[in-house]
């Protein structure tokens, strides 16, 4: 009933899909988000009244592996693959994406709306007038991602201190930043300076069971029990 609720207001404006979990999407070009946010909030057959989040999506690595987890040998599985983040995400689509998730209390639907961005710096139009609770939100994507939405009454940093550079949730930003502090003795106060640490990769292994449960062949170099 969602789909074609869906397909019958927007008429074309967006691309109607399901992803995991049964779970609808609706993927839309950035020029055309304020006009679909308006018939999915507006329209009576949808009623999406309720903002419930809002998020940044960064993706330049999309699709990379930080660690090689196949064929492993008696001295354990490899360690963090440090790439080069590329200038592209491998799927050849905008780099930033925005994703909206709506709810009808009305119907008890749940919905996520999907635009993704090709200029840079990323834009698009802010919600805010649809749904206030936006404002927090969109503040947040512009700190972590450096998306700027037009329209907002008060973009600026929301999570980072003053003066901070950069946006720290985009994969091309180093783990340990550009700027670290440190109280001067000399000085009586607290300074800023480049940060000191060396770069490094920090991502989590995840073994996957049925590469190493399912093969019957013996593990190279680990002998027999």
């Amino acid at each position: 009933m969602l789909e074609a609720a869906l397909v019958a207001a927007l008429g074309g404006f967006g691309a109607i899909s399901r992803c995991r979990l049964n779970q609808v999407v609706v993927d839309v070009e950035p020029s055309q988000l304020l006009h679909c946010m308006q018939v999915l909030k507006r329209h009576d057959e949808l009623s999406f009244e309720q903002l419930s989040d809002l998020s940044g999506v960064d993706f330049l690595t999309y699709g990379q592996a930080d660690w090689q987890t196949r064929g492993a040998t008696n001295s354990g599985f490899s360690r963090a693959v440090a790439t080069g983040a590329r200038a592209q995400p491998s799927d050849g689509q905008g780099r930033f994406a925005v994703v909206y998730h709506l709810l009808s209390v009305k119907h008890n639907w749940r919905l996520r709306v999907r635009t993704r961005l090709n200029d840079e710096p990323p834009r698009v139009a802010s919600v805010c007038e649809l749904w206030p609770v936006a404002n927090w939100y969109e503040r947040e994507a512009f700190d972590l991602f450096g998306i700027l939405f037009d329209g907002h009454p008060d973009l600026r940093r929301i999570l980072t201190d003053y003066g901070f550079i950069g946006h720290p949730f985009r994969k091309d930003f180093p783990l340990e930043g550009y700027v670290e502090v440190r109280y001067d003795p000399d000085k009586g106060r607290v300074v800023n300076q480049p940060v000191s640490i060396e770069p490094r990769t920090l991502v989590p292994r995840i073994i996957r069971e049925e590469d190493w449960l399912s093969s019957s062949k013996p593990v190279q170099g680990v002998a027999d029990a």
